[in-house]
């Protein structure tokens, strides 16, 4: 079924559909800068390490790595429709799979209207880059909304090609979490004034158009409670790399919403926390 400009408007309106939301990123912000009080304490907290010129091409990394010790790695791209938002509202995200001895980097990055699509994209696979050239490591990479659409931006990229001596399979898995893949109907909606994509550049960047690289693992995850949309985006990605030779896993969470889904990452125990750690630790 066809959906109208309206009808796609209300599909993608988060703080539309979750009234509640400024109470819950106020929440991420409090919480965000306890942890990291909490693990600069314990010697786990190195901030602001830059990867480009930029104020905001800069990263944060929590956990075992960030004192040196080597540990499974993971990444974690924070969302905001890729023009609000930065590292800093996201720190405790880090604090469940810091619990199991996995190190957690965070980056923010340049936002729209200020630079195109494009350029996100490449600011995280600069700080990806970092990453590497700081641990000598491949890496999982998980990410919320926006960030979701650049954890799967980075697992198709060929590496090889963008720079010398990286290994194809740099970042091999990735647990996106109310991911955007199909980025063509955002074009038809109020967002699109700042991310100013046309046809052409929804193609090129929607990652439901990408060939994966052999081996990639990809879970697309999604709040019960959001929209249809949000499902059938997550759907769309699983089934096209599934049949391209990814391995694919699909889970709606029960009861969540679009700003309360990755709240289990901060929870030690919690089931996506154990998943996070699995693929950091398979690499």
């Amino acid at each position: 079924m066809t959906l109208t400009d309206a009808e796609l408007e209300r599909q993608y309106d988060n703080r539309g559909n979750v009234p509640e939301h400024p109470a819950i990123i106020a929440g991420w912000a409090r919480d965000a800068e306890a942890y990291r009080a909490e693990a600069a304490a314990r010697g786990e907290a190195a901030l602001d390490i830059a990867y480009g010129p930029h104020e905001r091409q800069k990263l944060d990394l929590f956990g075992p790595g960030a004192r040196g010790v080597d540990a499974p790695l993971l990444m974690f791209v924070h969302g905001g429709y890729w023009r609000s938002l930065d590292r800093a509202s996201f720190s405790h995200l880090a604090k469940g799979a810091n619990a199991h001895g996995v190190t957690v980097a965070l980056p923010s990055y340049r936002l729209c209207p200020a630079v195109a699509m494009e350029e996100i994209v490449d600011d995280l696979r600069a700080a990806a880059i970092a990453l590497w050239n700081r641990f000598g490591r491949r890496f999982a990479v998980a990410g919320h909304s926006a960030g979701g659409h650049l954890t799967a931006c980075l697992l198709a990229t060929d590496w090889p090609r963008i720079a010398t001596g990286l290994p194809a399979d740099m970042t091999p898995a990735g647990h996106s979490i109310s991911g955007l893949f199909d980025l063509a109907p955002l074009t038809r909606i109020l967002v699109n004034a700042d991310l100013r994509m046309d046809a052409a550049a929804a193609e090129r960047l929607s990652p439901v158009r990408s060939a994966p690289p052999k081996g990639v693992v990809l879970d697309a995850v999604y709040g019960g409670d959001e929209t249809a949309e949000y499902a059938r985006q997550s759907r769309a990605i699983v089934e096209a790399w599934a049949a391209a030779g990814a391995t694919t896993r699909l889970e709606a969470l029960p009861g969540a919403n679009h700003f309360t889904a990755p709240a289990p990452l901060s929870d030690p125990a919690s089931a996506m926390t154990r998943r996070v750690v699995e693929l950091a630790r398979s690499l």
